[in-house]
């Protein structure tokens, strides 16, 4: 656990100055596996979450984008809408009875029925689009940057921006991201981590080491990629989490470490 807190604050050291007061320290966690679902390698995992119970996914990668509702016992793709050939995909999250979902550098979030993933929409926005989630009011998008911006689900018009910061340091390389509780958890690109952030102020108040999930015969060299991917289906401490081109998605506890 330490040195992937080391990790991330050396990550975020050279990003900015402390603030005047004293930074929050944030808890840590662990976590248990409880089950253990097959998943599809071909699937380059960006976004995840439930709706009513049902699993979707969107997934990247040029020529291989795509919106999917997956059956989470066996892995298997039940409907699938693909993204043109000239867009990467990215994060999604479920909002109004509809499915939205970012594009990578092309500027260009989408708008799928949920019920038949029909394309309703498509709205243009600055910059790139990483990780997107939906908190009751507002969709939530990461950028690749330490800014999380909140966005009208209904013109997908962006209304505010919040710094998330980690022991008084903004955090880049947010990804993924999912509402749970009242907080954003979001992946930290590249890392084992996921954050838990408040969404008023933006402090990061609790790291999760995720290291050790996959076992030597899951990872494919040149192949398997990164921690990618978490959802919650609204139990308490529950998260479910996979990766890029993972052969496996997990059900985890997550258990507050004690000094």
């Amino acid at each position: 656990m330490k040195l992937i807190v080391a990790f991330l604050t050396m990550l975020v050291g050279a990003t900015g100055a402390a603030y005047a007061q004293q930074p929050l320290e944030p808890l840590l966690y662990s976590y248990r596996i409880l089950e253990t679902y097959p998943h599809s390698r071909d699937a380059f995992t960006q976004g995840l979450f439930f709706h009513e119970g049902a699993l979707y996914e969107s997934t990247g990668q040029y020529g291989e984008s795509s919106l999917r509702l997956v059956e989470l016992e066996s892995g298997e793709v039940v409907r699938k809408t693909d993204l043109p050939q000239s867009y990467f995909g990215e994060g999604a999250a479920h909002a109004g009875g509809d499915i939205f979902m970012l594009s990578w550098r092309e500027g260009a979030a989408f708008r799928f029925g949920a019920d038949d993933f029909d394309l309703k929409n498509s709205y243009a926005y600055e910059g790139e689009g990483w990780g997107l989630t939906y908190d009751g009011e507002h969709l939530i998008m990461s950028d690749g940057t330490p800014e999380l911006r909140f966005i009208d689900p209904d013109s997908f018009a962006e209304e505010r921006r919040l710094e998330v910061t980690l022991r008084g340091k903004p955090l880049g390389q947010l990804n993924e991201l999912e509402w749970v509780d009242g907080a954003i958890y979001a992946n930290v690109w590249k890392t084992n981590a996921l954050v838990r952030i408040d969404p008023e102020g933006g402090a990061v108040t609790a790291i999760v080491d995720m290291r050790g999930l996959l076992e030597a015969e899951d990872i494919v060299p040149g192949e398997t990629d990164v921690l990618n991917g978490v959802a919650h289906a609204g139990e308490d401490d529950i998260l479910y989490v996979t990766g890029k081109y993972w052969p496996k998605l997990f059900k985890i506890e997550l258990i507050e470490m004690t000094n």
